[in-house]
């Protein structure tokens, strides 16, 4: 690119052609169009530690009358996912519409076991996926525009829990049946106030537990339209505990003294698991009475049902052992609250 030709006009000041920031980028879109990763070259691709102490855009040159930003975390290990800017890409990318990519058309009359048991189910993860959506919703604006992959990706995940939200309640309520006790919910997430707290209790520990539940969808489902359902919001949970795992993982990597702060939160989270009688499934039982219904294919199979849905549990927490494992938290097994510790594989 050409420098920039300046122009004499008197009585105007161009000063601010005057740029310091760095140009002559020149990138061919890829075969997925042009993505984050494309034009993160030259210095609009090296991240600092610690943002700018003032609101820019990472590579912009800062306004000296540009305010200080009380409540954006400046540090990169507060906020940082080294996936982010490819979950960010795929999730625009695989975004999907419970009006017209679900074959609603496909759903029939059920038992009446049947369908109070998914319109129970559907209940709880309606309220769950509120929960989802309005946390990390909240601390959108608190990242630092130097770290601005991790907003973005945020963002999609508002509107993949707003999707989560919507199909199950168009589910619960398509078919004859309705809305039940919701159960208290996951509301304790909801005092969280640091990011990393957040990315702790929310993406590794709920997603993660949600994603199982999401994937034993083929055996609960009905028929197509639910099981599409479960596959679509399996995907997008999938980016979810990506970003959480590979958060926490730069954390540890790069602010090692924080151990002791993720192992204090899961202690909390975990401990309010434990004391569920779903042993960490969900925080009301009669969903775990509804996804044995559903597993066992009725009221009178319910015994079956809990028989696979205790495969269902011993997996939810060894998946989650493994996410600990990879993020540097192996020690973790001996401190997970028994409730959950009995369902771990031997190591």
């Amino acid at each position: 690119m050409a420098s920039p030709t300046y122009v004499d006009a008197p009585g105007l000041n161009f000063d601010w052609l005057n740029l310091d920031t760095q140009q002559g980028m020149a990138i061919e879109p890829g075969r997925r169009g042009l993505t984050l990763e494309e034009i993160n070259t030259m210095t609009y691709g090296v991240v600092d530690e610690a943002g700018p102490p003032v609101f820019m855009p990472r590579g912009a040159q800062a306004d000296i009358r540009s305010p200080r930003h009380a409540r954006q975390y400046r540090s990169k290990a507060d906020v940082w996912s080294a996936s982010a800017m490819l979950l960010y890409e795929e999730a625009q990318q695989r975004q999907w519409s419970s009006a017209r990519d679900i074959p609603w058309d496909a759903i029939q009359p059920l038992p009446d076991d049947i369908e109070w048991a998914m319109c129970t189910l559907c209940t709880f993860l309606t309220q769950v996926e509120f929960i989802a959506g309005d946390l990390p919703g909240r601390f959108m604006e608190e990242v630092h525009g130097d770290h601005f992959e991790s907003q973005l990706f945020l963002g999609t995940q508002v509107m993949d829990e707003s999707r989560h939200l919507d199909v199950f309640r168009k589910r619960a309520l398509v078919n004859g049946g309705g809305m039940v006790d919701a159960g208290f919910g996951a509301i304790n997430l909801l005092s969280v106030d640091d990011f990393t707290e957040m990315t702790a209790l929310l993406h590794l520990v709920g997603e993660g537990f949600v994603q199982t539940l999401f994937r034993m969808g083929e055996l609960i489902s009905q028929n197509d339209a639910e099981k599409r359902i479960f596959r679509l919001a399996a995907q997008d949970e999938s980016r979810h505990l990506a970003f959480g795992v590979t958060h926490l993982k730069y954390v540890l990597d790069t602010e090692p003294w924080r151990k002791e702060e993720l192992h204090h939160y899961l202690d909390i989270q975990e401990g309010a698991l434990g004391e569920s009688q779903q042993a960490g499934l969900t925080t009301n039982p009669t969903t775990g009475e509804a996804l044995a219904i559903l597993a066992g294919g009725g009221v009178e199979k319910m015994d079956e049902g809990y028989q696979k849905l205790m495969v269902m549990r011993k997996r939810q927490v060894n998946e989650y052992m493994h996410r600990l494992e990879v993020i540097g938290l192996g020690d973790r097994r001996d401190r997970m609250a028994p409730a959950l510790r009995e369902l771990l594989d031997p190591a």
